[in-house]
């Protein structure tokens, strides 16, 4: 075993790192859609990398890296098509293009939505990209929860969540709430055998994250339920909680 590739939700830090620490290989990020045919980003250290410290290798891991030869990546202001600072930290709509990147779709009329008027492929993904031109994945537009004036990445909160060594899987939604338009609400696994209180989670996690992000709640659930290819179906559980009552109501 050489390499262990991953292509799909970003990989939380704490599940690499348990790879290499385990069996000394840590997961390798790539990304990249069918429509892009299909690797269009691969995280792959450089030389300089490797003499940096575990964990500064660690945290480049939960890049997806840099874009693939032949494959151009922006980073846009939604709903433009301005590129946001290369700075690590300003988010917008990756969108790709390339010789070998769907720039429309045949007959269907999700085209319009899913290509720029200059051929540019709307991934879908909210990234961030820094000045070395590493991408990572913030989180699904669709999945963002707006809270107030602001967007927090469902993304990070689960990866946090799931740093806990008595969390098997967490995946987290907004649901409404009458002044901040949505509030996260954490949906947890606990691995079998465990226990925890929603306290318990809340006091894990809420030095990792700003006071605005924090879940106003945290609920106990047997399975996060699965898309066909695996990944968390976070619409199953917006429908499931649609009309949650928070205790911050």
């Amino acid at each position: 075993l050489r390499v262990i590739p991953v292509g799909g939700s970003a990989v939380p830090k704490a599940l690499s790192e348990a790879y290499r620490e385990t069996i000394g290989l840590p997961i390798l990020q790539a990304w990249g859609m069918t429509e892009t045919s299909p690797i269009a980003a691969t995280c792959n250290l450089s030389l300089a990398d490797q003499k940096k410290s575990i964990d500064e290798q660690a945290e480049l891991r939960t890049t997806v890296g840099t874009i693939n030869f032949g494959v151009d990546c922006r980073v846009v202001t939604p709903g433009t098509t301005t590129p946001v600072p290369w700075d690590g930290e300003t988010s917008g709509e990756l969108q790709c293009a390339g010789s070998w990147i769907a720039s429309t779709y045949y007959n269907d009329t999700r085209a319009a939505e899913s290509f720029t008027q200059d051929g540019w492929l709307r991934t879908g993904d909210v990234a961030t990209m820094d000045s070395s031109g590493r991408i990572r994945l913030v989180d699904r537009t669709k999945d963002l929860i707006k809270t107030g004036g602001e967007w927090i990445s469902s993304v990070e909160i689960e990866n946090e969540l799931m740093s806990h060594p008595k969390i098997k899987e967490a995946a987290v939604v907004g649901v409404p709430h009458p002044k901040w338009s949505e509030r996260p609400l954490a949906c947890v696994v606990l691995n079998p055998g465990e226990s925890l209180t929603k306290d318990e989670v809340l006091d894990y996690i809420r030095p990792r994250l700003a006071k605005w992000q924090v879940p106003d709640d945290v609920v106990f659930i047997d399975e996060v339920p699965k898309t066909s290819v695996g990944k968390f179906s976070k619409k199953t559980l917006r429908d499931k909680f649609a009309d949650y009552v928070l205790p911050t109501i």
